[in-house]
């Protein structure tokens, strides 16, 4: 007899195998998922996940194994044929046409037409404000996505995937630019999806949220399936363990540092107010004061869109010197970057929150992408000429330091999984030899292995007399490496704390601060 129409899996992956050259990406990997199910797809970068989700969404059509939807046997030569049978991708590393509008980015290759085949643009503004609406997200079709910030690219990415029919939508990391109400929404909308018996492939390695959405759990190693389990048989102590193959040590808080804040500050910042620029949509800065000391790791909390990116970008001289006030001074001396060239110049580099736009050089390898700061006059070239026998020995002195896992310092840089791009980038700063180090959400979309390898890193760091200014979304992050604590909320500093005064609710209220009075306000 065959199998009831209601127990078949809307999704069932059987013996997957992809090789890429001699190297097994996936092994003989089986996946399954079921109508009205949250199904957690767990690993490090590296692990497989997202080449098994490529190959079910048609992007990657060269494969072994079966897929079937309903029952039905597929075989999708393109990402148009998936999308057709109901599969739907919302992708982490964002992948958005900078200079379309919202609704055009939403409406992308699926427009809606009027006589004589042209765009009905005003139909398009209405339900892509229609689907914005459904995830409680503020953001006007018309807008430029170049002009949104992280966290509202990412709300498009998500509206894109449910706008059309999604039998099955595969999130993978869809919370890593979203703020706290942000991804509250998105979970209404998950549990939604549920209630209409929509799948979900929820990919996160944050295991508060696997174990709060998910149904089952599957964990990927190495290519190969590791375990796949009802979510109430696992704990997120399990599945870090499958993940690494090992027990992982807490990622417990930095030491005493070697800092006094007797010594004169590396970087203080005094006054300093960024206007809005207009029609951005980016927050301003206000009045804002702090200071890092040599040897000290100072992290900046507060919600998406309170000014954290815009702060560091003030410092790096990346926007809003024509119009800046206040006063930003290097080991004592004032200085206003015009440009980040002047900033590296001084002994400042920035590793940038969008790793994929503002991090990575796409075309190049891995050697590349970490030398490529030190191309003027450096021990790496001379007179404008490389020295390619110096510029070898530094990358892979870079890739053995910093433990990156690569075939070699020739590999595309984005054949790395994210966690080992973000060691490349940090890489190419160190090669700088600065004294101030500014990270923008360094851990974003990172596994739990990687994540600890950088933290432990940046206190190795700051040991050696580095000062580093970090921002977070994660509250654990900055307690884990931070010194001290510094809050904004709408641009304002609202609150200054060490690592040993600091609690998630003491950060929360300040992160919340003004946008309490506002309420009451208006109240």
């Amino acid at each position: 007899m065959s199998e009831p129409a209601a127990a078949t899996p809307r999704l069932m992956m059987t013996r997957i195998t992809k090789r890429f050259g001699g190297v097994h990406a996936l092994e003989d990997v089986s996946f399954e998922l079921r109508a009205g199910e949250v199904h957690a797809l767990c690993g490090e970068n590296g692990a497989g996940k997202s080449t098994l989700m490529k190959i079910l969404a048609g992007v990657i059509t060269d494969y072994d194994g079966t897929i079937a939807i309903d029952g039905a046997p597929q075989r999708f030569s393109n990402t148009r044929e998936a999308e057709e049978a109901g599969i739907r991708i919302i992708h982490q590393e964002l992948n958005l046409v900078p200079d379309l509008s919202v609704a055009a980015n939403i409406f992308l290759g699926e427009e809606i037409t009027g006589r004589f085949g042209m765009l009905n643009e005003r139909a398009m503004h209405q339900r892509a404000s229609e689907v914005l609406g459904r995830l409680g997200a503020r953001i006007d079709p018309k807008a430029r996505v170049r002009d949104l910030r992280i966290g509202d690219q990412q709300m498009v990415e998500i509206a894109k995937a449910i706008a059309f029919r999604a039998d099955v939508v595969i999130m993978d990391e869809p919370t890593s630019a979203l703020s706290d109400a942000e991804v509250a929404r998105l979970f209404r909308v998950i549990g939604d999806l549920k209630a209409r018996d929509h799948a979900v492939v929820y990919i996160s390695h944050k295991m508060n949220e696997v174990f709060r959405l998910a149904d089952q759990v599957t964990v990927l190693r190495d290519g190969r399936l590791v375990t796949s389990v009802k979510a109430a048989e696992a704990s997120p102590t399990k599945v870090v363990q499958w993940m690494v193959g090992r027990a992982l040590a807490g990622d417990t808080p930095r030491k005493a540092s070697r800092f006094e804040s007797a010594d004169a500050p590396v970087l203080e910042i005094a006054g300093l107010n960024v206007p809005r620029e207009n029609g951005s949509g980016r927050p301003s800065l206000t009045d804002v004061n702090l200071s890092v000391h040599p040897g000290e790791i100072v992290g900046v909390a507060g919600l998406l869109g309170a000014g954290r990116t815009e702060l560091l970008e003030a410092v790096f001289g990346v926007a809003g010197t024509h119009h800046r006030t206040g006063e930003i001074r290097l080991k004592g001396q004032p200085v206003r970057f015009r440009n980040p060239h002047e900033a590296i110049a001084a002994g400042v580099a920035m590793v940038t929150e969008d790793r994929k736009n503002l991090g990575l050089f796409a075309e190049m390898n891995v050697g590349e992408n970490i030398t490529v700061t030190q191309l003027g006059e450096s021990p790496l070239s001379r007179a404008g000429i490389v020295r390619f026998g110096n510029e070898a020995k530094a990358a892979n002195e870079e890739i053995a330091r910093l433990r990156i896992k690569t075939p070699s310092r020739k590999a595309m840089i984005l054949s790395l999984s994210g966690g080992n791009q973000q060691k490349a980038i940090l890489g190419r700063w160190l090669l700088t030899d600065p004294e101030l180090l500014l990270l923008d959400e360094p851990t974003r979309g990172i596994d739990v292995g990687a994540k600890a390898e950088i933290h432990a890193l940046l206190r190795d760091l700051a040991d050696s007399g580095l000062s580093v200014l970090v921002t977070s979304s994660e509250l654990p992050e900055l307690f884990a490496v931070a010194d001290r604590i510094v809050v904004l909320c709408e641009g304002r500093v609202t609150d200054e704390m060490t690592r040993a005064e600091a609690t998630e609710e003491r950060i929360m209220a300040a992160a919340t601060a003004f946008l309490a009075k506002g309420v009451m306000a208006e109240a």
